[in-house]
């Protein structure tokens, strides 16, 4: 099985050009996608009834992928001042799980992603935190995704993903700029029966290195998948789909209004529907003729 969806339901204003649509935005991103990556809680660890609201607001096989807290996966470098808003690793991580905790409860729990950074590199400090991290989080499903070469390079490939898979680590397949040390290849692989995530991040190589930019998330994930791409992808997912029995797609090409276009797209070249059972937008009231969200042919 392979679900598509996207990275956040908030920017994606194409979706919401039906009459009220813009009102209670995710239930109806939830009438063209199943699945959907949950952003926020990298930036805070939210509160539980907020995630209770987005367990009861959507149908009942509707998932999330919700995104590890920055403070957990280094990002923060300690937090401001060499300060977290929590006394500790361990109090940080139960926060963190108390306030999913009516996702999983719904059974709309896809996969926590712990995205590691830049500077996360291959050494043997880093896996002694990716354990303790795993550890942390008991049986909650935990994907894996880096943004150092250094995993994937010098033969190191096969012994990351024995390492994730003995770890039990959902491995996380990249589309993304090779721009150096700060990126990986695709790496077709899974370490997991279950599951695979797919991420597509763009491949706008001279956006992808903007660090200190007030814009560098509107520049690096600038980019729009042409046909020829998607049709490599889709048979590089039905590929995926015979090593793991569920393969998660989400598009994280935001900054131009991208996403959801090629996410349908993609969907079409995979002969799915969304779950509203068609491509076609409904017309705003004031509007004579109906509106597509994209040209299929």
């Amino acid at each position: 099985m392979i679900d598509i969806g996207l990275c956040g339901w908030g920017d994606h204003s194409e979706l919401y050009r039906e009459a009220g649509a813009s009102r209670g935005k995710l239930p109806v991103y939830a009438q063209w996608f199943r699945v959907v990556e949950v952003d926020s809680t990298f930036y805070a660890i939210q509160a539980a009834s907020v995630l209770e609201k987005w367990a009861n607001e959507t149908p009942a096989d509707f998932r999330f992928v919700i995104k590890a807290y920055q403070g957990m996966t280094g990002h923060d470098r300690g937090g401001r001042g060499g300060r977290r808003p929590y006394e500790s690793d361990e109090a940080m991580f139960a926060a963190f799980l108390e306030a999913i905790a009516p996702i999983r409860a719904a059974g709309k729990l896809l996969a926590v992603l712990f995205q590691y950074p830049p500077w996360f590199d291959c050494t043997r400090r880093s896996v002694e935190i990716l354990r303790a991290a795993k550890a942390r989080m008991g049986d909650t499903p935990c994907a894996l995704e880096f943004r150092h070469q250094s995993w994937y390079a010098d033969g190191m490939t096969e012994k990351t993903l024995a390492f994730a898979r003995r770890e039990g680590w959902i491995h996380t397949v990249c589309d993304e700029p090779q721009a150096g040390a700060g990126s990986i290849p695709v790496v077709e692989a899974a370490t997991d029966d279950a599951m695979t995530i797919v991420r597509f991040h763009g491949r706008n190589a001279d956006g992808w290195v903007t660090a200190g930019r007030p814009d560098w998330r509107d520049v690096r994930y600038l980019y729009r998948y042409d046909e020829a791409e998607l049709t490599e992808w889709a048979a590089r997912l039905r590929r995926l789909e015979r090593l793991s029995r569920e393969v998660c797609v989400l598009f994280n090409n935001n900054s131009g209004g991208d996403a959801a276009d090629n996410a349908l797209q993609l969907m079409a070249m995979l002969g799915q529907l969304p779950p509203r059972g068609s491509f076609a937008l409904a017309p705003p009231k004031e509007a004579p003729e109906q509106l597509k969200l994209f040209d299929l042919e």
